[in-house]
C-alpha cells in the first residue's frame, strides 16, 4: 500500500512513493518489478529523495535489487533527508526490483525516480525543467509517465513554454513524446515572452503563465501542418458521416447539420449526429495516403447549443473497407482520446507514432447532450521510397548450367528483396510550429548587420555635421573673410582690391569696377581706424560724418609710414609688400588721387586746357597753384541728410561758399589746428 504514481513502460518509466510530494504515511511498503528486453540493462535516476534516516535506514529506506524473485541480489539500501544520489544505479541484468519501506516517521516526502535502458545515456526525470540546463540547445531522454498531477507547465506551441515548466510534461503536451512510451526531445532555449497561453492537449492542461527570462521549444520533423479541413482543400464530397441531425426551429426553418459543416473555425453550425450513441462516426477521405500526426476538435461553437464530444476513438483504413482502431505500441487495448470539456476550446491530440492512411474516422464515445463537433487534421504528405535500380554485370562468355542457375537465383533474390523490403521515410518539411535552430551563420549575421548599420549611420551623421559646421563657419567669417586654410599665398595679391568696410552705414558701400569683387558685400563687423597726424586730406565719399573713420584711399609720400593704425584682424602681416590703400597712380600722372564718385552733369564745364583745382594739400604745407575754376563734386548722402557736400576751395577763388578765406580740409580724425594757424 505504499505505491504512488507509477508508469512502467517497455523501455522507460516513472515511479514514486505514495502521497509524493507530501509526507508519506507510516508503516507502508511497495515493490516495483521492472523488466526490459533481454540483453539490455536497467538504469535508475532519482529526481527527488527525502526518506527519514533517524534509525539509520532500519525502518524507512529504499532498496534496489538485481533480478526479480528469490534469486535477486541487493545493489544498495538508501535513506536520508534531501539525499543526493551521485550518478545512476545500474543493474547487471534486464530485471530490477525496487522496494520502498516507510516506518514510523514525522517527515519525509519519499522519492520520485525514473528508469530506462542503459542505451539512454541522457536520461532525465519528470521533475527536470529548462532552468536546470545552461546549454542553448540540448537533447534529453524523457521517461514514460511524466504526466504527473504535481507538476505544472505554462505555454503552448508554437509560442513556447515557460522555463519553469517540466521539460518532459511539456514534451507530452507539445506532442513530441508519448506519456506511455517516453522518448527523445530536442530542446531549444530562447528569450522569454511577457505572457504564456494555456491550452489542453494530449490530456495535459497548460496553465497561463507570467513573464519569464527564457522559454523553450522543441525541434521536430515539422509534420504538423493542417491537411485541409479548415482551408477547404478537402472538398465537401469527401466528408461523410453515419447520420445527420435535421430539425425545424420555432420559425419553421429546417436546419441540417451536415458533415461538411465539421470544419474547424468555420462560422456556423457543426456536424451533429441524428442519434447519439457509440456507433456514430465522422469520416474524412484524404484522397491519398497521408501521414497523420494529430487532430484538433471543438464543440458546436454555438452558445445556444451546448454540444460537444468529450471522448472518442480513432479508426483508419487504406480502402474504407477494413478499419483499424488506433492503439499505442505495446498496448493491447484501444486508445481513448480526451475530447472537449466545453463547446469553444480547441483540444489537440497527437498520434505517436503517426497514422499512415487515406481514410480517417472519428468514433465518439462520450458527449454532452448531443454528438456535435468540428475538426482539423494535422500531418503531411506521405510517399513510399523507391528502391534504386541495380545494374547486374553481364554474364561471362564461358559458363555452365550451374553458374546460370546460380546467377538466376541471385537476380531473383535481389528482385524479391526490392519488392518486399520497401521502406518509408519522412519527407523533410519545414517546421513552422516551433522555433527553428539558430546556426552559426545566422548568429554571425545577427551581430554583423546591426553593427554595420550603426557604423554607416555614424559616418553619415559625421559628414552631415561637418558640412553644416563648415557652412556656419563660412557664414560667421563674413563675405570679405578668408577661410582659415587660405589666408596666405595668392590671396595676398588680390587682397588690396577689397573695399573698406563701413563702420556704421552699410547701405552706402563703395563699389569698385573690378569684376572679381563686384559680387561682394561689406562685412558687418566695423573696423575702427585711428590716425594721429595725417599729412593729406580724405575725400568725403559718404558726404556725412559717419564716414570719417574709413581708410584713406590716397597714397602718402614716399618713405613715410601710414599715419593710422589698421586694426583689421584679417590684415596681412607686416612684411607684405601690398598696402591697405588704393593702387598708386600712374607715373605720368599727378601725385594725387581723383575723386571716386563724381557727378558733373549739373555744373559748368571749365575751359579747355584749364585743369580742375586740386582740393588736397601739397607737400611741405604749401598751397598748390590756383588755376582755373573749381568743380562741384557731389557725393551720396544717407536718409538723414539731404545737403550736398562740397570740396573746399583755395582763398581768392569764386565759389558758392565764402571765398575770402582759403582753408584746406584737415584730416578727419585730427583737430583743426592747421586751420587756426592759417586764419
Amino acid at each position: 500500500d505504499g505505491c504512488g504514481h507509477t508508469v512502467l513502460g517497455p523501455e522507460s518509466g516513472t515511479l514514486a512513493s505514495i502521497n509524493y510530494p507530501q509526507t508519506s504515511p507510516n508503516s507502508t511498503v511497495c515493490e516495483w518489478e521492472i523488466r526490459v528486453k533481454p540483453g539490455q540493462r536497467v538504469q535508475i535516476k532519482f529526481g527527488d529523495f527525502d526518506i527519514d534516516d533517524s534509525d539509520s535506514c532500519h525502518s524507512s529506506y529504499l532498496r534496489v535489487h538485481n533480478g526479480i524473485g528469490p534469486t535477486r541480489t541487493e545493489i544498495g539500501k538508501y535513506c536520508g533527508f534531501d539525499f543526493q544520489m551521485d550518478g545512476l544505479i545500474t543493474s547487471k541484468s534486464n530485471e530490477v526490483t525496487v522496494q520502498f519501506m516507510s516506518g514510523t516517521h514525522t517527515s519525509g516526502r519519499g522519492f520520485l525516480a525514473a528508469y530506462s535502458t542503459t542505451d539512454k545515456s541522457d536520461l532525465i526525470t519528470c521533475l527536470d525543467n529548462a532552468s536546470h540546463f545552461s546549454e542553448p540547445e540540448f537533447n534529453k531522454y524523457c521517461p514514460a509517465g511524466c504526466v504527473i498531477p504535481f507538476a505544472d507547465i505554462s505555454g503552448t506551441i508554437p509560442h513556447g513554454y515557460r522555463d519553469s515548466s517540466s521539460l518532459c510534461m511539456a514534451g507530452v503536451h507539445a506532442g513530441v513524446v508519448s506519456n506511455t512510451l517516453g522518448g527523445q526531445i530536442n530542446v531549444v532555449i530562447s528569450k522569454g515572452i511577457p505572457y504564456y497561453e494555456g491550452s489542453l492537449a494530449n490530456n495535459v492542461t497548460s496553465k497561463v503563465g507570467p513573464l519569464s527570462t527564457s522559454l523553450f521549444t522543441f525541434k521536430t520533423s515539422g509534420c504538423y501542418g493542417t491537411l485541409g479541413m479548415e482551408s477547404g482543400v478537402i472538398p465537401d464530397s469527401q466528408i461523410t458521416a453515419s447520420s445527420v441531425l435535421e430539425w425545424s426551429d420555432q420559425t419553421g426553418q429546417v436546419n441540417i447539420w451536415k458533415p461538411e459543416n465539421a470544419r474547424l473555425k468555420r462560422v456556423g453550425p457543426p456536424w451533429a449526429a441524428f442519434i447519439s450513441d457509440e456507433h456514430q462516426w465522422l469520416q474524412i477521405d484524404l484522397n491519398k495516403e497521408k501521414r497523420i500526426t494529430g487532430i484538433i476538435t471543438t464543440g458546436s461553437t454555438l452558445a445556444e447549443y451546448y454540444y460537444y464530444v468529450s471522448a472518442y476513438r480513432i479508426l483508419y483504413s487504406a480502402d474504407a473497407q477494413k478499419w483499424t482502431v488506433y492503439r499505442e505500441p505495446g498496448m493491447d487495448r484501444d486508445k481513448i482520446f480526451q475530447g472537449n470539456t466545453e463547446l469553444y476550446q480547441e483540444v489537440r491530440n497527437n498520434f505517436i507514432p503517426p497514422i499512415i492512411a487515406r481514410f480517417f474516422r472519428i468514433n465518439p464515445l462520450n458527449w454532452h447532450q448531443k454528438i456535435a463537433m468540428k475538426v482539423e487534421l494535422l500531418g503531411c504528405q506521405f510517399s513510399i521510397g523507391r528502391a534504386p535500380k541495380i545494374t547486374m554485370p553481364p554474364p561471362p562468355q564461358n559458363k555452365n548450367d550451374k553458374n546460370d542457375e546460380f546467377s538466376d537465383d541471385i537476380i531473383n533474390s535481389v528482385k524479391t528483396s526490392l519488392q518486399t523490403d520497401k521502406t518509408t521515410f519522412t519527407p523533410e518539411i519545414k517546421n513552422t510550429t516551433v522555433t527553428p535552430s539558430v546556426t552559426k551563420d545566422v548568429a554571425l549575421a545577427a551581430v554583423l548587420v546591426p553593427v554595420l548599420v550603426m557604423v554607416f549611420t555614424t559616418l553619415i551623421l559625421i559628414l552631415v555635421c561637418a558640412w553644416h559646421w563648415r557652412n556656419r563657419k563660412k557664414k560667421a567669417e563674413g563675405t570679405y573673410d578668408l577661410p582659415y586654410w587660405d589666408r596666405a599665398g595668392w590671396w595676398k595679391g588680390v587682397k588690396q582690391f577689397f573695399p573698406t568696410k563701413s563702420a556704421e552705414h552699410e547701405e552706402t558701400p563703395v563699389r569698385y569696377s573690378s569684376s572679381e569683387i563686384s559680387h561682394l558685400r561689406p562685412r558687418e563687423v566695423p573696423t575702427m581706424l585711428q590716425t594721429e597726424s595725417a599729412e593729406y586730406a580724405q575725400p568725403l565719399v559718404g558726404g556725412i560724418v559717419g564716414t570719417l573713420h574709413q581708410r584713406s584711399t590716397f597714397k602718402p609720400e614716399e618713405g613715410k609710414e601710414a599715419s593710422y593704425a589698421d586694426l583689421d584682424p584679417y590684415s596681412s602681416p607686416i612684411q607684405e609688400v601690398y598696402h591697405a590703400y588704393a593702387e598708386p597712380l600712374p607715373i605720368t600722372g599727378p601725385e594725387y588721387a581723383t575723386p571716386i564718385i563724381m557727378d558733373m552733369s549739373s555744373h559748368p564745364s571749365t575751359p579747355l586746357g584749364v585743369p580742375s583745382i586740386s582740393t588736397f594739400k601739397a607737400a611741405g604745407n604749401q598751397a598748390p597753384p590756383l588755376v582755373g575754376t573749381y568743380n562741384k563734386l557731389l557725393s551720396r548722402t544717407d536718409s538723414t541728410s539731404s545737403a550736398q557736400a562740397l570740396y573746399d576751395t583755395p582763398k581768392g577763388q569764386p565759389g558758392p561758399g565764402a571765398a575770402d578765406e582759403l582753408v584746406y580740409q584737415v584730416p578727419q580724425s585730427v583737430a583743426h589746428s592747421t586751420g587756426s594757424k592759417d586764419e
